[in-house]
């Protein structure tokens, strides 16, 4: 339905993963995606930043799995702990955090939840740290609030 039109429209328009100016040097995405907050109508529609969350979390999940298999053990609000930090700062990120995840991976929360507080991701991020850690801690899980 529409390859004809497709195909010329990423010849136009160019196809860019990343974020880059059009002709007018507006911010713009994908294909021809105008995504500057200075054009009435530019954006993403809740469907597409949900199904791109999907896709970052099962890609998440799948490099997760792959480095540390045993998180398959943990409930899943220990698990997304971890899911969620790896979401912020990157499977190599969270994968630094080596006494951490020994912690976590040996059952020992409440030593991961201390050694969490420690890092430097909590000087920097300290309220989203903080739910982190108190769901890492207890097994409950914590939401912004507001959400």
């Amino acid at each position: 339905m529409k390859e004809n039109l497709k195909r010329q429209l990423r010849g136009e328009e160019g196809v860019e993963p990343c974020v880059y100016k059009d002709h007018l040097g507006f911010d713009t995405i994908g294909i021809g995606r105008l995504v500057d907050k200075r054009k009435p109508g530019a954006g993403l529609r809740p469907s597409e930043m949900e199904l791109m969350l999907d896709n970052d979390v099962a890609d998440r999940v799948a490099a997760l799995e792959r480095r540390m298999p045993w998180i398959v053990t943990l409930d899943q609000a220990r698990q997304d702990v971890l899911l969620n930090m790896a979401f912020q700062m990157g499977t190599d990120g969270l994968m630094a955090f080596r006494n951490t995840l020994r912690f976590v991976e040996q059952g020992q929360y409440a030593n991961a939840a201390a050694n969490m507080m420690m890092s430097k991701w909590y000087g920097q991020t300290p309220a989203r740290a903080e739910r982190m850690i108190d769901q890492m801690r207890s097994g409950q899980w914590k939401y912004k609030p507001g959400t």
